[in-house]
């Protein structure tokens, strides 16, 4: 458990174990969220592109630039 102090402004430090479990850094924003049964969860709300690798399937083959703006034609209905 980490313990932190609230200062007159409603201040506080994330404590170095927290912003380390948490992936921050500074400049980072967290969110919190309040939980039905009271309780408060603080996650991180930024978002690094480099967390995002790997969340995507690979295609099962390569698609060119043609076939990705034929596509997107398609899809505004302007094919």
């Amino acid at each position: 458990m980490s313990i932190s102090t609230l200062t007159s402004k409603g201040q506080t430090t994330v404590p170095k174990d927290i912003r380390r479990h948490l992936g921050l850094k500074p400049g980072d924003k967290i969110r919190f969220l309040v939980e039905d049964d009271g309780r408060v969860v603080i996650l991180p709300a930024t978002l690094h592109l480099r967390d995002l690798r790997g969340s995507l399937p690979k295609p099962s083959k390569p698609v060119s630039v043609e076939r990705m703006n034929e596509a997107i034609r398609k899809r505004a209905g302007r094919a």
